[in-house]
């Protein structure tokens, strides 16, 4: 079978095709922005890619054409492949058609931390002998793809997105996967530019509880309270609570305060079990993932104790708390909180575990909900950790940040020039300080600027 990707170069429809090309299947491809690292994967599994978005790119005998949920109507490939007449699907209705059938499908949700509790589970998998397959939305250092087969009697992970499908299907992508386990960490409002209010997400949600199966799983975060609106909504499988409640089944103990250590304590009908964790990771947001992945590797038939040597192994995946580059002892890091929970919980975690030098931020607000500004007042508070805060306005967002800027006081500064920007931080930065990029978009390549321009600080002295 021949199919032809529209979209391919976003980390979801990348991943899809080389399923697909390990599946055996002749992949193309079209985007409008073709670049490494996703162009380069590509090209090396044998995919053919075509830069921007035109009516010839669907020319020759295609069977199928899978059509990525960033492409909308208007657009010139998506017009002319209406008018063609060609068979058409979403990504995650063809993974759902053409991987998961037959598979134990295990869904990670939340609005946050789905691609580092994904990781975590496939490697703990990995480690527990069952060669699972995955599809998570990075590239998990452990294994070096975002996505493989893996053995068919295995287990399969997805990260389960609840963002929409395609233009052709407002549904989450999450309710295509049919998952016998569904872990939900954590939910809030996010995704303004198509969600008018948390209740939205909630429902569908609930549109992900269910299609589990009463022989399946709910792995659910306490102290969440959406989490408890939407299972009171119904619920027709077992449910186990995780987090730091003294009533859950698996129960959370930090031995540290950047919780680089941690107890696990599982709690159930045949008894009780627990481990210890030691492991590079910090913040207490990375223990309860790690928590989400020991409860579904034990359902799994992972021993708890090996789970716990594994995660000592375990490498963070790309962009989230990845450590570029240091340069006369001042750390480069990068990290992919966008949302203000998400920024406010990687700043915690890293001063928890930053003893000496201070903790400089710089932060690109670029989501579609922090473009809109939906959450930007929560922004102010978000950032309380840091010593210093670097904030850059990209050209289309939509609300000016001055005022924001204006009320966190001097530790704070706004710029709209990436030169200016390095130059900033590059001047305020001492050794032993750590300086922690955060967008979810590439930024301009400031993590290499930052590097480069310390490198040439050091070598002028």
């Amino acid at each position: 079978m021949r199919l032809h990707i529209i979209g391919i170069c976003g980390t979801f429809m990348g991943s899809l095709a080389l399923l697909a090309r390990e599946l055996g299947h002749e992949v193309s491809g079209s985007d409008a922005n073709v670049y490494p690292p996703m162009s380069t994967q590509l090209a090396e599994a044998g995919i053919t890619l075509m830069e921007g978005y035109r009516e010839e790119n669907l020319s020759g005998s295609i069977d199928m054409v899978v059509v990525g949920n960033a492409l909308s109507r208007g657009n010139p490939e998506v017009e002319a492949l209406l008018d063609s007449g060609l068979r058409y699907t979403s990504g995650a209705q063809w993974l759902a058609e053409h991987v998961l059938p037959g598979r134990q499908v295990i869904a990670v949700a939340g609005t946050h931390g789905k691609t580092t509790t994904a990781s975590l589970l496939a490697w703990l998998l990995e480690s527990g002998g069952l060669s699972p397959g995955f599809l998570i939305g990075g590239v998990p250092r452990n294994f070096g793809v975002s996505a493989r087969l893996g053995a068919f009697d295995a287990p399969f992970v997805v990260e389960a997105d609840e963002y929409d499908t395609a233009f052709f299907d407002k549904r989450s992508k999450f309710v295509h996967y049919r998952p016998h386990i569904a872990v939900m960490n954590n939910l809030e409002f996010d995704h303004a530019d198509i969600f008018p209010d948390l209740a939205a997400i909630e429902r569908q949600f609930h549109h992900l509880v269910r299609i589990v199966p009463s022989k399946g799983q709910l792995l659910v975060a306490d102290q969440q309270p959406a989490l408890e609106r939407v299972l009171s909504m119904g619920t027709w499988s077992p449910v186990s609570r995780f987090g730091t409640d003294a009533s859950s089944q698996w129960q959370l103990r930090l031995e540290r305060p950047d919780a680089s250590r941690f107890q696990v304590l599982h709690v159930s009908d045949q008894g009780e079990e627990d481990g210890v964790v030691e492991w590079t990771l910090t913040g207490e947001h990375n223990a309860r993932n790690a928590l989400a992945a020991l409860a579904a590797a034990r359902l799994c038939g992972v021993q708890l104790a090996r789970a716990c040597a594994a995660l000592a192994r375990f490498q963070t995946p790309r962009r989230r708390q990845e450590l570029r580059g240091e340069v006369n002892g001042i750390q480069v890091i990068d990290d992919f909180a966008h949302h203000p929970t998400a920024i406010a919980a990687t700043l915690e975690g890293l001063r928890a575990a930053t003893t000496k030098g201070r903790l400089l931020a710089v932060i690109e607000p670029r989501s579609n909900t922090m473009r809109l500004g939906a959450l930007r007042e929560r922004l102010i508070d978000s950032v309380a950790e840091a010593d210093a805060v670097f904030w850059f306005q990209p050209s289309n967002v939509a609300w000016s940040m001055e005022s924001l800027v204006e009320a966190q006081g001097g530790n704070a500064a706004l710029f709209d020039d990436i030169e200016a920007l390095v130059e900033a931080v590059v001047t305020q930065a001492s050794p032993l300080d750590r300086i922690v990029v955060m967008s979810n978009g590439g930024f301009e390549g400031v993590h290499e600027r930052l590097l480069n321009a310390l490198t040439k600080r050091e070598l002028e002295k």
